[in-house]
């Protein structure tokens, strides 16, 4: 596995309190020119061991490339996440991919979606030629993810993670509820939640689903009637657990 700085000088650095550095780890099978970058959650405070390494693999036992992403968590600025997960979009296009798609859970669910509806936000100063290439996903993946800041159903937690001093200020939750953004431009969308999670209310997967049907995006949903938050792979549930060969087949259907 090789792992690749995004940053030669990460933005916001100055509002970080730790030496972090984020990055990508490559889980490579094949010369396809088709990749997954890998978001595990962790309400933007950490990140779940479970849905990072594990998640990539399965990507590979598909013969699907799949890159994780160590991304910016509190402490941090609130455009860090976006900003490292547009840079690593742009790195991997660098590196020849054609198709790039984003998969998260949770709060990386948020940012999975963050990136296939805010992907022309400046979200950083440009550094280098790599920063005039598209950071635009051509697939998103979010799986129980968080998915508006403004609703009653909206999970309080990842918004304090991640406005932090800021998470009062209604325009940037509204800025960063991605159902608000939606449009015929949104590139493909596959999604999964539980309808019993009571920790991110499936109601965020229903709310980006409606968005996504009215503007048209061509997009693949499964709910399943019964399951907890946070069960990544879900190997030890028999009917959840398909969603992983489901993604799989929504991604090569795209090409990949």
């Amino acid at each position: 596995m090789k792992n690749i700085p995004l940053w030669v000088t990460p933005p916001y650095i100055e509002y970080s309190n730790t030496e972090f550095r984020a990055s990508i780890t490559e889980f490579k099978v094949n010369d396809k020119p088709t990749a997954v970058i890998v978001c595990p959650g962790g309400g933007y405070w950490g990140k779940a061991d479970h849905e990072k390494t594990p998640i990539a693999e399965m990507f590979n036992q598909a013969g699907i490339n799949a890159y994780t992403l160590d991304y910016s968590v509190n402490q941090c600025h609130k455009f860090a996440p976006l900003a490292d997960v547009q840079r690593a979009i742009r790195i991997l296009r660098s590196m020849n991919y054609e198709k790039i798609a984003v998969c998260g859970f949770s709060a990386g669910g948020h940012l999975t979606c963050t990136s296939a509806t805010m992907y022309n936000f400046k979200a950083y100063e440009p550094t280098d030629e790599i920063d005039k290439l598209s950071a635009r996903p051509d697939a998103f993946i979010p799986c129980y993810p968080v998915v508006s800041f403004i609703k009653d159903y909206s999970h309080m937690g990842s918004r304090q993670a991640l406005l932090r001093d800021e998470w009062e200020n209604e325009d940037l939750a509204m800025l960063l509820s991605n159902e608000e953004h939606i449009n015929a431009d949104t590139p493909p969308c596959f999604l999964w939640h539980t309808a019993t999670d009571d920790v991110v209310p499936v109601m965020n997967s229903l709310a980006l689903a409606e968005a996504l049907s009215a503007n048209k995006v061509y997009f693949e949903m499964h709910i399943f009637p019964v399951g907890c938050h946070g069960l990544g792979l879900a190997k030890d549930k028999n009917d959840i657990g398909i969603w992983s060969d489901c993604a799989c087949t929504f991604l090569k259907n795209l090409g990949f």
